[in-house]
């Protein structure tokens, strides 16, 4: 075995884990979207949790799969009022939240989950931006996905933080959004949500499973990616290329053997 295929080996062992059947998002997380996307259509789930393709990763390589926590904004019925100083202007979205309150996702619903924001159709407003997406994180969160706005894109990217977004914004909360509802059924990018539901993204877009149907579609998905992986490594042989994690498909076996 070459060093590359060692390697490659190596990323599919993914650390000595385990896919365990009693945790959803073991499951998932070899899988890419479309085998996902693919298993879906092949229980009749044909567009469901298909989230708009215009809600995408920031960065190229983001790959995130979990249940949903969800949130629900609404646009401001207010607006921000004139602040007098510098030292205002700084902490304005302090002085908008002491005024008007904030509801977040607790800590525990937010470990291990892919937050979801339904952005309520509000115009242009950078709810998630550099420094509160990375307080999720540090929260637990696997990822992010919002059918509005983020901002800071640069630095998002540079962190490697993982929000898929809709668009790329520059204005921030205070006066333009709301938080609504934590942990309701929400709408994004035109797939419905519900606290529990897998949700995943890589660099083709964003998928929504249904709890319901996620131990099925991960099972079918499964198949799917190993026929795959299978198939294109013969190709890669035949075509003398390295190999990569992509093609590893005994690596992935080993992280299925107990399911």
């Amino acid at each position: 075995m070459t060093k590359l295929e060692e390697g490659a080996v190596r990323d599919g062992q993914h650390g000595g884990e385990l896919a365990r059947r009693e945790d959803l998002a073991s499951l998932y997380k070899l899988l890419r979207v479309v085998d996902v996307c693919d298993a879906l259509d092949g229980i009749g789930y044909f567009d469901i949790g298909l989230v708009s393709t215009e809600v995408r990763p920031l960065w190229l390589g983001m790959k995130f799969w979990g249940p949903a926590a969800t949130m629900r904004l609404v646009p401001s019925n207010r607006p921000m009022w004139k602040l007098g100083s510098t030292e205002e202007i700084v902490r304005a979205h302090g002085a908008w939240f002491d005024e008007v309150g904030r509801r977040a996702l607790p800590v525990e619903a937010v470990a291990g989950h892919v937050v979801v924001t339904d952005s309520g159709g509000s115009k242009e407003c950078g709810y998630w931006g550099s420094e509160n997406s990375m307080g999720q994180m540090e929260n637990g969160a696997i990822g992010i996905v919002t059918d509005g706005y983020c901002r800071d894109t640069a630095e998002v990217a540079r962190q490697k933080t993982p929000v898929c977004a809709r668009v790329r914004g520059r204005t921030i909360i205070p006066g333009r959004v709301m938080v609504a509802e934590v942990q309701g059924t929400v709408a994004c990018g035109g797939a419905q949500v519900r606290p529990g539901d897998i949700v995943g993204c890589d660099d083709d877009g964003a998928v929504v499973v249904p709890q319901e149907v996620a131990e099925e579609v991960a099972e079918h998905a499964r198949a799917i990616l190993l026929a795959d992986m299978h198939a294109r490594r013969r190709h890669y042989e035949k075509l003398g290329l390295p190999i990569d994690s992509t093609v590893d498909f005994e690596a992935a076996e080993r992280y299925y053997a107990n399911v």
